[in-house]
């Protein structure tokens, strides 16, 4: 079994269906490129695959199991994390705090141990944070961990955003739109972060992307998406040429 199948999906938000009999997988280690115009249903998908919707329709299955209608942080703790269109971090919290906070889904320490401050609580409060400023390193974070969030440049909240989803040790990472807003030098180093952020964490990544360097340059297969329906997939090269590509994106007389 791939590692998620998203079987024959569809969301209804009243009379307008976001997703009509979507179907995809993904294999354990892969990078994969969701697109397609805007309004195509790609953060849907992301929404229903982390629990923020419930299908209409169809099933998703990660790791074999069912998690149509999963609560967020039950998805979560299965192994998924995503980050957002608009970063949402905690703004008026340290950097630090940021992915400290990430890590409370794996912790072990009840909650009175907590209270009691026992022993247990305090060796994993000084590991969870060792951890956190390790996580920070990789991002070049680790000089700001003290900072507040919302006080960092747009290119640097990107990053902690993606370093606080890692911090809950996600088998599959969904990335949307992470390239958003970022100059072509920001974009260049997110292409070679993405590729690293695969290999060390030897994890999968769905990615939603609008720039197309960003996709054709570092996925190795791409689900399209146009008007709630998949209508292409395949590698980047076979996508460039694909002819309802062309027209989805740039129109009929085009292609």
């Amino acid at each position: 079994m791939p590692l998620l199948k998203v079987d024959n999906l569809s969301k209804s938000f009243g009379g307008l269906k976001a997703v009509n009999s979507v179907s995809f997988h993904i294999e354990d280690g892969e990078l994969i490129g969701l697109i397609g115009p805007n309004g195509a249903g790609k953060t849907t998908i992301f929404n229903l695959i982390t629990g923020h919707y419930e299908p209409s329709g169809g099933n998703i299955l990660f790791d074999s199991r069912s998690i149509s209608g999963v609560a967020p942080y039950d998805v979560t703790k299965l192994g998924i994390a995503r980050t957002f269109q608009n970063i949402r971090l905690f703004g008026t919290l340290s950097v630090l705090d940021n992915v400290r906070i990430a890590y409370n889904c794996r912790l072990k320490y009840n909650l009175a141990q907590a209270l009691l401050r026992a022993p247990g609580f305090a060796a994993e409060e000084r590991q969870l944070t060792k951890d956190a400023q390790e996580l920070l390193a990789l991002f070049r974070l680790d000089h700001k961990q003290e900072e507040l969030a919302g006080s960092l440049p747009y290119g640097e909240q990107r990053r902690l955003e993606i370093a606080r989803a890692l911090a809950t040790q996600p088998r599959l990472l969904l990335l949307d739109e992470p390239a958003a807003g970022m100059n072509p030098a920001e974009v260049h180093t997110l292409m070679e972060s993405i590729s690293f952020i695969r290999d060390r964490f030897k994890l999968s990544i769905l990615l939603i992307e609008h720039q197309m360097k960003v996709v054709m340059g570092i996925c190795e297969r791409i689900v399209v998406m146009d008007f709630g329906e998949v209508i292409a997939e395949g590698t980047p090269a076979l996508i460039q040429g694909n002819p309802k590509v062309i027209e989805a994106y740039l129109g009929k007389g085009v292609a």
